[in-house]
């Protein structure tokens, strides 16, 4: 995965001075010490390169990263993943809460959250917002905990609820959740901070984790 971090950025290229995929290895092979349930995992390249990124720190991008997968979102990269399994479908049953048209559609046209949704949450929306925009989420996911993920994605699929119900069959629905991730509406970073405060509504982590729960034992059950 080292070569496919960020291969467009100068600053991980093999000829850069220095090259930021020694400090990304070094970053990675010491977690994987530090945290032996979790080693490594798909899509924390990303993650750990993005600290990197901001901190220009190896240190504090280390200790950075454990709060993320150890505290603000457990069993996210874990190898069974449940934790991320566990939030897609949470997302799905806030969207039945919230914008429940959108909801309707997906079920009649046999989309599973995590064919549309999985890259927003495994990645925590890099390469998927602008950067300006990911580094406010990343701030407010630091300061207020893992439900800032669901406003996010809440507030992405409510402003483009009309447009997404224009979509006809299961292609159409996966393509239309790829466009809402453009336009004026993320790259005004103040203002998308703003909306996924207000669009999404009251949001307590006492309805996310009871939510988390429900759908957690659904998971399990389910082998």
């Amino acid at each position: 995965d080292m070569n496919r971090t960020f291969p467009d950025n100068i600053k991980f290229r093999k000829t850069a001075d220095p090259c930021l995929q020694h400090t990304l290895y070094n970053v990675l092979v010491a977690y994987g010490h530090h945290n032996k349930a979790v080693g490594y995992c798909q899509g924390m390249n990303f993650i750990a390169g993005y600290l990197i990124l901001i901190t220009k720190n190896e240190e504090e991008s280390f200790w950075l990263l454990d709060a993320l997968i150890g505290r603000i979102l457990p069993d996210y990269y874990s190898p069974a993943m449940l934790g991320l399994k566990t939030d897609q479908e949470v997302l799905g049953e806030l969207v039945k809460m919230k914008v429940p048209a959108v909801a309707e559609l997906m079920e009649r046209h046999g989309v599973m959250w995590t064919l549309v949704v999985s890259r927003w949450f495994i990645c925590l929306f890099i390469d998927i917002l602008p950067v300006e925009t990911v580094l406010r989420i990343w701030d407010c996911l630091f300061y207020e905990g893992s439900k800032i993920i669901f406003r996010v994605a809440l507030t992405l699929i409510k402003q483009h609820q009309a447009f997404i119900l224009e979509a006809t069959n299961f292609p159409d629905i996966c393509d239309k959740f790829k466009q809402i991730t453009k336009g004026t509406l993320v790259t005004e970073c103040h203002s998308f901070m703003q909306k996924i405060f207000t669009d999404p509504g009251s949001l307590s982590m006492a309805t996310i984790n009871k939510l988390r729960e429900t759908c957690r034992e659904k998971l399990l059950s389910q082998g």
